[in-house]
């Protein structure tokens, strides 16, 4: 059985790089990618960083693009896992 995290990825990532974290947000990445069966070594992993959505409590967000490096699109799905919001 799969552990359930209550924590979104996205939430994840963004508080590694508010806590200075940042370097190991990619392999959290790659460790989300792992658990979907993708294969992290497809990708590349680039965080954007943003300003948060009015009344959140925190002050940035962290974006998480995937590109293929082989070129081919990301499948629409897995990009908007990746960045889903609780």
């Amino acid at each position: 059985m799969a552990k359930i995290n209550p924590y979104t990825l996205q939430m994840q990532v963004t508080r590694m790089f508010q806590d200075g974290q940042g370097f190991f947000a990619t392999m959290k990445v790659q460790d989300w990618l792992r658990e979907r069966n993708e294969d992290p070594a497809t990708y590349d992993i680039i965080f954007h960083q943003k300003p948060a959505p009015p009344g959140s409590k925190e002050v940035i967000s962290i974006e998480i693009e995937l590109r293929r490096k082989d070129g081919k699109p990301v499948d629409s799905w897995l990009q908007e896992q990746v960045n889903h919001h609780a």
